[in-house]
């Protein structure tokens, strides 16, 4: 029988230090290979040497279409997902998830349908709830899910998340985590999949030419009465196993909370353009009002330095309302191997 030989590990805000000192105590023969994804921008990323430091394992950056062995560290690359199928890793950049790329979420999706009981999912410090999904996917396939306890992450909010959803089989401290994914390892994949499980067959295209969603029975869920944050396309709204989620026809995912976040990132966005203009139009009214006292033209100078007193005081509106708005920031820090055991995977052929 198949052996625990998938270990997934998702985190974000705190996830370096936590994901360190999860792979620090796993043994130099681990039967197993294992996959991380911490939420990190673009530009490169010294995880991989991080991690290599901290652990018995030698950590990397996948390449497209690698194999998968034992007893290495696969680090998801900054601004591509990483995804498990056919026993290689697919590295690619199709659309965002929750507003992430990677995200947790599509690499434990993915693990979950290619290789069902045979998953370890860890969840880890981070904000939101990107991973809940992910660890539906993983426990309604059979898998085992592990989630950090929220009262010593540096970021509650997703493995609180993923507990809260009633997703998580093993609530523990950093310190335990590694010491039952060893013991996990070693152990037959008792798990059984549910093949009916919506989130095993997800909305998601990953790498699969998404659905027109012409007719019914190609849309994701139902007609939402919200917009797509990214690309302001229209949301089909669906259900999965007590899971809300929304997805436009180019394939961005959102949970609800997902949702909100990025629509405030969005009030953001059109508040600081609102308050560009605002001051650009003051300016410009202003030495339109300049140019006409230069030449004698009383009204002018009058309607226009009206219109720039009109912009300066609606600017200065929009300064408070973006001066209430703020909090303090929080920080995310930031060839193919030859040797070792490629792993098997006993669902093909």
């Amino acid at each position: 029988m198949a052996k625990h030989d998938i270990v997934l590990i998702g985190a974000s805000a705190g996830g370096v230090e936590a994901i360190s000192r999860v792979v620090a105590d796993l043994p130099r023969d681990l039967r197993a290979a294992v996959f991380v994804v911490l939420h990190i921008g673009r530009g490169r990323s010294m995880l991989p040497e991080i991690l290599t430091r901290a652990s018995r394992l030698p950590a990397e950056h996948p390449v497209d279409g690698e194999p998968i062995q034992y007893g290495r560290i696969y680090v998801a690359p900054p601004d591509n997902h990483m995804l498990l199928m056919g026993g290689r890793l697919r590295v690619t950049r199709t659309a965002a998830e929750n507003g992430l790329r990677p995200a947790v979420d599509s690499l434990f999706r993915s693990a979950a349908r290619a290789y069902g009981p045979r998953v370890i999912a860890v969840v880890l410090s981070g904000t939101l709830d990107d991973g809940t999904a992910g660890a539906a996917a993983v426990k309604l396939g059979g898998g085992v899910t592990i989630g950090q306890d929220p009262a010593e992450a540096f970021a509650p909010g997703m493995p609180t998340s993923a507990i809260n959803a009633g997703f998580i089989d093993h609530v523990l401290p950093l310190r335990d985590i590694p010491v039952l994914v060893s013991a996990l390892v070693d152990e037959d994949a008792h798990g059984h999949t549910d093949p009916d499980a919506p989130v095993l067959h997800a909305k998601e295209p990953d790498l699969e030419q998404p659905r027109t969603a012409i007719y019914g029975t190609d849309r994701p869920g139902h007609p939402s009465v919200f917009t797509c944050p990214a690309c302001h396309g229209t949301l089909w709204e669906a259900h999965e196993n007590g899971l809300v989620r929304f997805r436009c026809r180019v394939g961005h995912v959102y949970s609800p909370e997902s949702m909100l976040s990025a629509q405030t990132d969005e009030v953001d966005r059109a508040l600081w353009i609102a308050l560009r203009t605002l001051e650009e139009r003051a300016a410009l009214s202003h030495r339109l009002a300049e140019r006409g006292r230069d030449r004698g033209q009383v009204w002018v100078d009058a309607a226009f330095t009206r219109r720039a007193e009109e912009s300066e005081r609606e600017a200065a509106l929009v300064r408070e309302v973006l001066h209430a708005r703020s909090t303090p920031a929080q920080t995310v820090p930031d060839d193919l191997p030859s040797d070792g055991p490629v792993l098997e995977d006993e669902r093909r052929g």
